[in-house]
């Protein structure tokens, strides 16, 4: 297990600080580089997104029901919803399939939340940060899972971060906090509600500066906890009540062999009484695992995606995780990660069986 004193790992912090002044990319052996990790495969994968060449296919976000539910007339008992940032939105069902596309233009990171009325009916949230010219914030989207109508376009969030980046929501209590991670580190923390109109209203209740580039963003709802990965620097522990202000812990800094610049993704999922923290090493193509339910994150250790019934995975941006039930193929949880050298085409989502990677790693 990888340990530092505090203090070390302060003034590594510190020193990676100073040094981080631009996007670092693959500091493995070459492009496609996969560095040491416990193997696993995917089960599947979606078509390849549809901007050809060019780094496109970007983030996911995952919801299942406990029954099926109609999009674009298509039976299925949950979605994925997976951003090409250089064109708008995909839903993608369970199987891999294209189910709906959305041409909302540059989207980067997207997230998705229940526990929202809107118009007297329980819908799910989806945001996304937007960095298209002249609606930079986060573009909002509603499904209602009552209902054959997809998702939609709800509204979006205003901000002053000029170039959007990562996103997240979280659950406090009752309210629904959506956090925005601006490319240079900005934090921008909204509560989001629906006036009567249904319309969507936020509410700033915090605003931090990170440092340097940054992006992964992930709440641990259970422990009031927010994680962000800072690319060139690690991984930061801080509160998710806006009152905590910028107060931070680093829980682990870019380190060969367990967290390797760029920093990317970042995910929670919970496996019964335990939860884990997922990251996307997008340096060495690996993905770090932390054991987050006691007093402090402990390092579980790091898993690669290689060749299987579909191919290996590499330079992953975005991931998403979901435990419990998640569709028939799925029956304790899925992992979905961005697949930056897709085999064939242009880059995609991989669908992983959350128990083939809490096998591989003894958890």
């Amino acid at each position: 297990m990888f340990v530092r004193t505090l203090t070390t790992l302060v003034a590594s912090a510190a020193l990676l600080t100073a040094c981080a002044t631009r996007e670092v990319d693959y500091q493995g052996e070459g492009e496609g580089f996969i560095g040491a990790g416990t193997d696993v495969t995917a089960r599947l994968e979606t078509p390849s997104v549809g901007t050809a060449g060019q780094d496109a296919a970007d983030d996911p976000a995952i919801w299942a029901g406990s029954a099926p539910i109609m999009i674009g007339g298509v039976a299925t008992r949950g979605f994925v919803a997976g951003t090409d940032k250089k064109a708008g939105l995909y839903i993608y069902g369970l199987d891999g399939a294209v189910l709906q596309f959305l041409p909302e233009g540059l989207l980067n990171n997207v997230d998705l939340t229940e526990g929202l009325t809107v118009g007297g009916r329980p819908q799910v949230v989806l945001g996304a940060s937007d960095r298209t010219p002249g609606k930079t914030g986060v573009a909002l989207y509603l499904f209602d899972p009552a209902a054959d109508s997809g998702v939609r376009p709800w509204g979006a969030i205003t901000t002053d971060v000029v170039e959007p980046y990562g996103f997240c929501f979280a659950r406090r209590g009752t309210e629904i906090h959506a956090v925005l991670v601006g490319h240079e580190g900005e934090v921008r923390q909204f509560v989001l509600t629906a006036d009567v109109a249904g319309t969507p209203v936020a509410r700033e209740v915090r605003r931090f500066d990170v440092g340097t580039i940054s992006e992964g963003c992930a709440a641990d709802e259970a422990t009031n906890t927010l994680y962000i990965t800072e690319e060139n620097v690690g991984l930061w522990r801080y509160g998710l009540d806006p009152s905590t202000g910028a107060a931070r812990t680093l829980i682990q800094p870019i380190a060969p062999g367990v967290l390797v610049a760029d920093a990317e993704g970042l995910t929670v999922i919970e496996d019964g009484a335990a939860r884990y923290l997922i990251g996307s090493s997008q340096g060495d193509s690996t993905f770090p695992v932390w054991r987050i339910d006691g007093a402090a994150p402990v390092y579980a250790g790091r898993f690669v995606v290689r060749d299987g019934a579909v191919d290996r995975v590499t330079g992953t941006d975005g991931l998403a995780a979901l435990g419990g039930p998640v569709g028939d193929a799925f029956p304790e949880g899925l992992v979905v990660v961005q697949d930056d050298i897709n085999d064939v085409g242009t880059q995609n989502f991989k669908y992983i069986d959350w128990r083939d990677i809490r096998t591989a790693l003894g958890l």
